[in-house]
């Protein structure tokens, strides 16, 4: 667990998080002076003794052991020692500040903090002064320095592979250092923003129209003094003053480019263009995850698959069909996708407050029930091999995203729901064509995602109560950290 160096008992969840900070910055220091002498010629001091991920360790007592669920395995009520390691404090401090002082208010909690003895690899240690210096490391750096372990960077704890193992501390979170550093780079690959920029409520869309109608709410929000900045990719921050920094503007576009309408306490909107397909809904979501966000929410257009609904409808996703396949090994289709009420509230009352109607009117446009994902975009072409199972399904509408962005919210513990406008109608008659479809985004677009801003702010304020976390995505053997 750890190298020797004593886990030091720490009084509060603020003298915790400094002293992770303080291990953390030490490691990148050493690891980036040892890389230096290297690059002159120096052979390299024992790298397997210099930077280590700090790691923190939270000890329950027996009298509260009951508590924690581990009783449900059959253990003696015993003292539980929970750990994990940790990366980049400063980025994380306001998460793990309100984890480490729910678990105070909770239970008479050790908190203990230290070295562990996970060497940080050279490459996710050196990304900032790469980024700074545009150095490269040596091709044979792997013979010198550590480097990335894929062992270590997977999601057992997630997926519930550690349950049945019990040798040392219960994980504390649902990532360790390590697989948590390789999302945020990929984060910043993929989205061509810094994870820094991301905010607690997420939004997922397949159209660039989508975010055209983020940027133009976000320049309001700014004019209105209701946000701090506007984020876009490249870092490029415009201010509620007006300043903008252009910084990495001449990048090219990114895979999956990412927008933040920033709040305090990154409280704001997050918008990213996944693109179409399952693919890309699950790299996404595999990175954002490590964030841990409130809530992130699919909203994009889908094939209306009942004769009673028309163009531009709205769809709410209360169940899902899955065949997309893409996470099927890591979550088999038999295992079922809860819907979040929270989260169909929101939605609910936010499509009544942005258009106005009535009950009995909400009903005439706004259907619920089961969403299909599919990986294959053309399945109108195999609609006679899939037919039976889409009538069995009772499905009213297809996709290629929703079920498996839900299927991850799943996973890992994050609140997740589906609002879907109904671009064509494939099966009777209305295929989406060229000028339907400019019809239909003049019409809907803007009314659609003023619509899940809004249920982002009804999200918020339940975030704020303390109400949004759902018990239903947490499992009887659960780390302590949501």
């Amino acid at each position: 667990m750890t190298d020797g160096t004593k886990l030091v008992v720490c009084a509060t969840s603020e003298d915790a998080v400094n002293r992770l900070a303080e291990l953390y910055r030490s490691s990148i220091d050493l690891i980036h002076e040892q890389y230096q002498a290297y690059l002159k010629g120096d052979e390299p001091s024992d790298v397997s003794k210099s930077g280590v991920y700090p790691l923190i360790a939270v000890e329950i007592p027996p009298e509260q052991a009951i508590h924690t669920g581990r009783l449900s395995l059959g253990s003696i009520a015993s003292t539980n020692q929970h750990a994990t390691t940790i990366t980049q404090p400063e980025l994380f401090r306001d998460y793990l500040m309100g984890q480490l002082e729910a678990i105070r208010a909770q239970f008479d909690a050790k908190i203990r903090v230290g070295r562990s003895t996970e060497a940080i690899p050279l490459q996710f240690a050196l990304e900032p002064y790469l980024t700074a210096d545009g150095d490269r490391p040596p091709s044979d750096i792997q013979h010198h320095f550590h480097t990335p372990n894929l062992m270590e960077m997977n999601d057992e704890i997630a997926d519930g592979g550690r349950i049945l193992r019990r040798d040392g501390p219960f994980p504390l979170t649902l990532f360790t250092a390590a697989r948590t550093d390789h999302s945020l780079y990929r984060l910043q690959h993929y989205t061509a923003t810094s994870p820094r920029h991301f905010q607690k409520f997420v939004l997922f869309t397949n159209y660039q129209r989508y975010v055209d109608e983020f940027v133009e709410h976000a320049r309001l929000e700014l004019q209105a003094g209701r946000a701090l900045a506007l984020v876009e990719p490249g870092d490029r921050i415009t201010q509620s003053m007006g300043a903008r920094n252009t910084r990495s503007a001449t990048s090219p576009m990114p895979q999956m480019p990412a927008y933040h309408l920033v709040r305090p306490g990154n409280m704001g909107d997050t918008l990213v263009n996944i693109g179409i397909g399952p693919s890309n809904a699950k790299t996404i979501t595999d990175h954002i995850a490590v964030l841990r966000p409130y809530s992130w929410l699919m909203i994009g257009h889908c094939g209306a698959l009942r004769r009673t609904q028309q163009l531009g409808d709205y769809v709410l996703a209360h169940a899902y069909l899955r065949d997309d396949a893409v996470l099927d090994e890591a979550l088999p289709t038999s295992i079922p996708l809860p819907t979040i009420a929270e989260v169909q509230l929101a939605l609910t009352e936010a499509v009544r407050q942005e258009t106005g109607c009535t009950e009995n009117e909400l009903k005439t446009f706004l259907r619920t029930g089961t969403v299909v994902t599919t990986g294959d975009r053309n399945w109108e072409l195999s609609f006679e091999r899939i037919a039976e199972r889409l009538n069995k399904s009772r499905a009213i509408a297809i996709d290629m995203e929703s079920a498996t962005i839900a299927a991850n919210g799943y996973r890992y513990r994050v609140p997740y729901g589906t609002l879907l406008c109904s671009s064509d109608k494939p099966l009777h008659g209305e295929p989406k064509l060229p000028g339907m479809a400019s019809s239909f985004y003049q019409d809907r677009i803007g009314q659609h995602l003023a619509i899940a801003l809004r249920a982002n702010t009804i999200l918020r304020e339940e975030a704020e109560k303390g109400t949004l976390r759902s018990r239903k995505l947490r499992s009887f053997d659960e780390p302590l950290f949501q």
